[in-house]
């Protein structure tokens, strides 16, 4: 019989901390574009409710709490988005709205790391994100806080501060389209499966990070996220 080997060995799959004990592995990374108006009008855009759109990051795009992240290559407009992470911790397809609660396991702070001038380049020629936006520790995300223990996340502030400085700010209520609305949609594409995570838009606010920045990312009820840029 023929035993078949692997030609190299093979990563480890990525993982981000439970609070109180465990780690969440990550098998896909799921990114909700424009979900917020004013972020939308000042990315120079009109939003409607007729349809989200979704851009995918790589799993080990992932970066721990209290990481340094190196500053990318390729870029001279390296941007910070603050957003909502949704952990999910059921398989789903096709998820009516009323049911894709269900499907949560937990949230987290996460960061959403652009390189912006790649992106309008691209967005400007029609092509793909992904330099812009799929690229290695873009996608920083705090420890994941179980649904049961979070309380109310549609009532929480998210907020952003770079060198103490507050950048970005808002209600979750502003969402454009609600995380059950996101977690159904999403559903109607893809096989959503345990250990997806779904970053849920940034608001207003988003600019450029320079070496030496400390970006430090909360949203109410949840462990903050902290990373540093090198």
């Amino acid at each position: 019989m023929r035993v078949e080997v692997n030609v190299f060995e093979l990563p480890p799959t990525p993982t981000v901390p439970v609070v109180g004990g465990g780690r969440y592995p990550v098998r896909r990374i799921y990114c909700v574009g424009r979900n917020y108006a004013a972020h939308a009008h000042e990315m120079g855009f009109e939003v409607d409710r007729e349809a989200p759109f979704f851009f995918l990051k790589p799993a080990d795009a992932i970066v721990e709490d209290g990481a340094e992240i190196a500053y990318p290559r390729m870029t001279h407009n390296y941007h910070h988005e603050i957003e909502l992470v949704v952990a999910i911790g059921k398989p789903g397809r096709d998820v009516p709205i009323d049911k894709a609660d269900d499907l949560i396991f937990g949230y987290a702070v996460g960061l959403d790391m652009t390189r912006r001038d790649l992106q309008l380049a691209a967005r400007d020629k029609g092509r793909p994100w992904d330099t812009g936006k799929a690229f290695d520790e873009s996608a920083p995300c705090g420890a994941i806080t179980r649904k049961e223990s979070a309380g109310d996340i549609r009532a929480a502030n998210i907020r952003l501060e770079v060198n103490g400085e507050k950048r970005q700010a808002s209600p979750l209520s502003l969402l454009i389209w609600s995380i059950s609305e996101i977690i159904h949609w999403l559903s109607l594409f893809y096989d959503l499966e345990p250990g997806d995570l779904i970053y849920t838009g940034t608001p207003e606010g988003v600019g450029p990070v320079a070496a030496g920045d400390k970006l430090v990312g909360t949203v109410e009820g949840l462990e903050q996220l902290t990373v540093f840029i090198k």
